[in-house]
């Protein structure tokens, strides 16, 4: 039981850190990229084919943090009585656990609006005119979405190292 233990933990990091990991590249490296007067012929294109294939990705680390979240909570001893007990969500562990699960289901919200409503929508408009008002602001909204999720992540994960370190 303990190896499978270790594999969940270590597929629930390694799918955080591609996600993560690639969020921040996004962010950081391609963006500004494609914002170069010299790569303005090939930036749709390349901003599309990236964002779908990372979307698919990280729909995919989306899916393995939820099962092995689940399977890591259970390798850790906790059972379904103990989520429909009330004291359970008021000790430490329960309200750092809670927190967190919030705060995944924000980030699968926020995802779902960026990935399938506000990237399409800023997309079509880049196609349809990339010096458009409604384009800039499509895309700002895109960016600052990703922003916000980035940001909810990272304190997803300080809030994972909680559960299994302790709270400070």
């Amino acid at each position: 039981m303990h190896s499978l233990y270790l594999v969940s933990v270590w597929l629930h990091l390694m799918a955080a850190v591609i996600w993560i990991g690639g969020t921040i590249f996004l962010a950081l490296v391609l963006i500004p990229a494609i914002r170069r007067p010299a790569f303005s012929s090939v930036a749709l294109e390349l901003i599309l084919s990236t964002v779908l294939r990372f979307r698919t990705v990280g729909w995919i680390c989306f899916a393995i943090f939820i099962v092995t979240g689940a399977a890591n909570l259970f390798f850790r001893g906790l059972t379904w009585s103990d989520l429909f007990n009330p004291s359970f969500w008021r000790g430490s562990f329960g309200a750092i656990l809670a927190v967190k699960l919030a705060i995944v289901t924000v980030i699968l919200a926020v995802s779902a609006v960026h990935d399938f409503v506000i990237g399409p929508r800023a997309t079509d408009a880049w196609q349809q005119n990339p010096n458009s008002q409604t384009t800039a602001r499509l895309r700002q909204q895109a960016v600052q979405i990703a922003r916000l999720n980035l940001l909810l992540a990272l304190i997803a994960v300080a809030l994972g190292t909680m559960l299994v370190r302790g709270a400070p």
